[in-house]
């Protein structure tokens, strides 16, 4: 092994067993910890977002404390959020791929934490305006560092179905959203101008306390070992492989490969330029595609279903909650059920049939809803149904992206990809909605149905030509590493001993 010195310095080539054996490791409280510690942002993104939406009309009337109408807060506001989100997951997305996942999560979280606990003291328009896009420009960064991270630390025969379900726990946290803006708006309990603001306050609180989790949270060693740092992913590893042996009570598996690699401290914009729109076309196409369908539904008319709600079915909007509750759960349920299947049946039957599913059904909703033959109850079933594989087709749109681009460039390409295409879908999408839906004529709420479902089956299509199949594999296998274009993998069998802690081999890094 090189000395500590030698190990920090990058422009050393290596030859390492790392990634192989990250991804051999049996499921274990280890990765529990990864989940916990890096999915439940989305919970507390999706509080607050369905707060948002679900406070509208109230913060537009009189007494809110705030000088507001219901079309900026699920129009301008909300355009506001997501060009945030566009702009922060750019900014972060290139501080991650330089300066290492853990200290990105760490500094993007306590961005939104900020930002969210500074929009709870709103006293006017633009204050409300500048904090929500303070908090998206956190979040942004959040799926950048989060995705990136996730996809590196978790094993590659599960990567697909927790990808999915982190990224769908989005949903937990609208229906905690949902039943919390209940209680927000009851005037018997808070005052119309206090409880809206608590809402924003415990957010910030439960993001205090998720930033104590994350802390335990290490960085990748595959990030670690492409900067020049394999003296510290291999303590990382051996640890961990440490730690799952005792739990599993066994040896490990012995892992699959090892890889030869330049190390280096960045890639440059026009290399990854190169990368993305030369070398993978095809897959910039395909990510492209997932994104503007998932953002322009998600974003426009899933988040309008309130104005929806009061709009055509006179629902009080201090009951608004309860049916938004009952489509969050449906949206959850599609990646906890159908996760697995992007592991087992593959990404490309996956992906494309959640996408042309959900917007076929849309179609169908959009159908009945212009006959006049929906009433709020069996508005918000349809959605249940549609949004049942239209949330796993949208969580799979970020682990398509984080997974098909070599690892120097992932955090950038998650974000680049989220950024375009939700800025496309994300930002035009409310403020279409917010147009036509306050119009108050159905056909104008039918037209949005029908571009967002156009949109869903047209992604569909795409994936179903274009999708990689990527189940099992190993990230290095999917997108080979920049760093490893002039040299290649090799099988271990044979060339040293079971890597980790119990078996004959040295450590898992050497040089080449």
């Amino acid at each position: 092994m090189p000395s500590p010195a030698a190990a920090a310095a990058p422009g050393r080539t290596i030859t390492t067993d790392i990634p192989a054996r990250l991804d051999r490791l049996p499921w274990s409280r280890w990765h529990w910890t990864i989940v916990i510690g890096l999915g439940t942002v989305w919970i507390l993104d999706g509080l607050e977002v369905t707060v948002v939406g679900n406070i509208a009309s109230r913060l537009s009337e009189s007494g809110s404390g705030l000088s507001i109408t219901s079309a900026q807060i699920t129009g301008t506001a909300a355009a506001l959020y997501v060009a945030g989100a566009c702009l922060g997951a750019l900014f972060w997305g290139r501080l991650t791929d330089v300066f290492g996942r853990k200290k990105l999560f760490m500094i993007t979280l306590a961005v939104y934490l900020a930002a969210t606990a500074l929009t709870s003291l709103s006293f006017d328009a633009w204050w409300f305006f500048l904090f929500r896009f303070l908090t998206g420009f956190g979040i942004g960064g959040e799926y950048a560092a989060i995705n990136s991270a996730i996809d590196e630390l978790i094993p590659k025969d599960y990567r697909g179905r927790v990808d999915l379900i982190i990224n769908g726990s989005f949903w937990l946290g609208a229906v905690g959203g949902s039943l919390l803006s209940i209680v927000a708006l009851d005037t018997d309990i808070f005052p119309a101008n206090l409880g809206w603001r608590l809402t924003f306050a415990l957010g910030a609180v439960l993001a205090l306390v998720i930033l104590l989790v994350r802390r335990h949270v290490p960085e990748s060693p595959r990030w670690l070992l492409i900067h020049g740092r394999d003296r510290e992913a291999e303590e990382i590893v051996t640890a961990v492989e440490r730690q799952v042996q005792e739990e599993k009570g066994e040896p490990l598996p012995r892992p699959e490969g090892e890889l030869t690699i330049h190390q280096r401290k960045s890639v440059t914009f026009v290399e990854i330029a190169r990368t993305v729109f030369a070398r993978y076309r095809r897959r910039a196409t395909l990510g492209f595609s997932l994104f503007i369908g998932q953002a322009f539904l998600y974003n426009a008319i899933t988040f309008g279903f309130g104005a929806i709600l009061t709009q055509f079915f006179d629902v009080p909007s201090g009951n608004t909650g309860y049916y938004f509750a009952v489509i969050a759960v449906g949206n959850f349920c599609g990646p906890l059920l159908l996760g697995k299947l992007f592991d087992t049946v593959g990404r490309r039957v996956m992906i494309s049939s959640t996408y042309l599913l959900s917007g076929i059904l849309l179609f169908g909703t959009a159908w009945l809803f212009d006959r006049g033959s929906l009433t709020a109850g069996t508005m918000t079933a349809c959605w249940c149904v549609v949004l049942f594989f239209a949330s796993a087709g949208a969580s799979s749109a970020y682990l398509t992206v984080s997974e098909i681009f070599p690892m120097e460039t992932r955090a950038m390409s998650i974000a680049f990809f989220y950024a375009l295409g939700t800025a496309a879908g994300g930002i035009s999408g409310p403020l279409l909605f917010a147009k036509l839906t306050e119009t108050g004529k159905v056909a104008d709420t039918v037209l949005a149905f029908q571009i967002g479902a156009g949109l869903m089956c047209a992604a569909g299509l795409v994936a179903a030509f274009l999708a990689v199949k990527a189940e099992r594999r190993s990230l290095e296998d999917i997108a080979r590493p920049l760093s490893a274009a002039a040299a290649k993998v090799k099988e271990t069998a044979g060339a040293r001993g079971p890597a980790g802690p119990t078996g004959p081999a040295g450590p898992g890094t050497a040089n080449a």
